[in-house]
């Protein structure tokens, strides 16, 4: 068995991020920036909102997974305060939700930072194979992420799940990371630290996983799903991948 391509989940695999989406921190800062915009704003009516309107994104979605839009949900903050927006220059007003979706990642995050050895192991992975990131996530908040850990470079295609409306283990999600680096499943590898949403999702798509057990992610066993391989420490995905690729197939009928 010889790979030709590898598939990465980001956060939890490739980056030890921690955030506190429940900090009054975020709720306050945001809620000061929207004052200086004309926009009054509660930090804890404001958390309420934002929890309101992911809910209403995920209910009103017709998907079995359901991703929410982190941009979409401030547009639709500011769409509900027409008056107060009316005074906002139309340049401004375009860009706020992006910003406002950045503002909320970056208060709430506590750290960001790379697992030990990845960026030398991601130097010898990409002389040898195509490379490709898979998350749930929100684009507003992985680029930068993965810009500021200086990763952003190794992976075509990178997609998040925030750009489709669905999520893993959403089988759809996975094709497009197949589609995206032009290989068949069985060329593909996938490497995650959720044994539902990576694992799972990754082998009913038809690829060979190889479970991170890092510090996040889920580790109890979902529907069946056993990894092909079980990491402890990132740098040990290269004897991973040398064991699964001196794996010889089954002959037909054995």
């Amino acid at each position: 068995m010889n790979f030709k391509a590898i598939v990465f989940d980001i956060n939890g695999t490739l980056v030890d991020i921690q955030t506190d989406e429940g900090n009054e921190e975020v709720y306050r800062g945001i809620s000061h920036f929207l004052t200086y915009q004309g926009i009054e704003a509660h930090r804890w009516q404001l958390r309420d909102e934002y929890y309101q309107l992911m809910d209403e994104q995920r209910k009103g979605s017709s998907e079995a997974f359901p991703e929410f839009d982190a941009v979409e949900l401030w547009r639709e903050y500011l769409r509900r305060r027409p008056e107060a927006c009316r005074a906002l220059h139309p340049e401004k007003l375009k860009w706020m939700p992006m910003f406002l979706a950045e503002m909320y990642r970056g208060i709430s995050r506590y750290r960001l930072q790379l697992y030990p050895e990845v960026k030398n192991v991601l130097d010898e992975l990409a002389r040898r194979y195509k490379l490709a990131a898979l998350s749930d996530a929100q684009t507003a908040w992985a680029l930068p992420e993965m810009r500021a850990v200086g990763i952003e470079g190794y992976f075509k295609p990178i997609i998040v799940s925030g750009d489709h409306g669905y999520r893993k283990p959403d089988s759809r999600i996975f094709q497009a990371a197949l589609d995206g680096v032009g290989e068949p499943p069985e060329n593909v590898l996938f490497v995650g630290n959720d044994m539902y949403r990576d694992i799972y999702g990754a082998s009913r798509a038809g690829m060979k996983t190889v479970f991170f057990a890092s510090n996040q992610g889920g580790r109890t066993k979902a529907y069946g799903a056993e990894p092909d391989y079980i990491i402890y420490q990132f740098a040990e995905l290269r004897q991973a991948i040398a064991f699964l690729e001196a794996q010889q197939p089954a002959a037909p009928g054995i």
